[in-house]
């Protein structure tokens, strides 16, 4: 059903814009804006690593950085070529728990630390997106859709409160996240480095797709996207991210047709950052 939503956000992307911009994304994919993709990618695969070896090491278990990213690249790169986006990070948890003897909470940790990157990006991404209201706008939901979405969101508590198996998973998670708070600083400043450098590959997109407005004006912009590419609706990362560039980018004057080129040109970047993980894949076969 996601893949099925997800094709269906790019159908009707291309019926309103045509199949122009998306080759012209392809075709704006260049050497200079590669090398600063696999640059970038280093960078913020390291901090991602970082920050997952300080959770771990608050929860009383043992990594080191080395290895920690290899598997990160190797997750990063699973993420983008398998369903769901995130089996790679399951496969990371599950095979630092099973080395340490602790799966649980090995897959706990890369819950905290994937969700401390999201909080950070909702932090400043909230702070950004106040000063463009036309981009706020683009996040109105209408209000035919508040009553399930409050009603979703109180069956998830309802279940989380009275299911036994789920509150003490609740209670458990929620104990170990306290245990990580002690690392909040080092934990947040890692998440807004990797942030930057998430949306600076946004950044290098937008240039070659040929976008010449200013980095204030693009901000915003690149904010909005990278919120809503943490919507598991997607076909190897394209999808919601494509629709609301378009929608963002022709609602501040920017051309639609411009934000879906950026779209695509970044998601071709990021998939290439990723490249690296499929090295240590094949690796770490063959040493098998």
């Amino acid at each position: 059903m996601r893949t099925l939503l997800a094709v269906a956000l790019l159908a009707v992307v291309v019926w309103r814009l045509g199949a122009g911009p998306f080759l012209d994304g392809i075709r704006a994919v260049d050497l200079p804006a590669v090398g600063a993709a696999l640059a970038i990618g280093v960078a913020t695969t390291v901090l991602s690593a970082w920050r997952w070896v300080v959770v771990a090491r608050r929860l009383g278990m043992p990594l080191r950085l080395r290895p920690a990213i290899g598997d990160c690249y190797q997750a990063l790169f699973l993420n983008s070529v398998l369903p769901a986006g995130v089996l790679g990070d399951v496969g990371r948890a599950v095979a630092h728990g099973r080395e340490v003897g602790d799966v649980g909470r090995s897959a706990r940790a890369v819950m905290i630390e994937k969700a401390a990157g999201q909080v950070v990006l909702v932090v400043v991404g909230t702070a950004v997106l106040v000063a463009q209201p036309a981009v706020l706008r683009v996040l109105g939901i209408p209000p035919q859709v508040w009553g399930p979405l409050v009603g979703l969101v109180a069956l998830g508590a309802a279940a989380a409160l009275f299911v036994p198996r789920l509150r003490t998973a609740v209670a458990t998670l929620l104990s170990d996240v306290r245990r990580a708070a002690g690392a909040s600083l080092a934990v947040g400043g890692l998440s807004l480095l990797a942030l930057a450098g998430y949306l600076g590959m946004f950044l290098v997109a937008a240039r070659a797709a040929g976008a010449t407005a200013p980095v204030a004006e693009l901000l915003p912009l690149l904010v909005l996207a990278l919120f809503v590419m943490g919507l598991p609706i997607n076909v190897g990362g394209f999808g919601p991210r494509e629709a609301t560039a378009a929608v963002a980018f022709g609602a501040v004057g920017l051309g639609a047709a411009q934000g879906l080129t950026t779209a695509v040109v970044y998601g071709v970047l990021a998939m290439v950052s990723t490249l690296p993980g499929a090295f240590v894949l094949l690796a770490r076969r063959f040493r098998a």
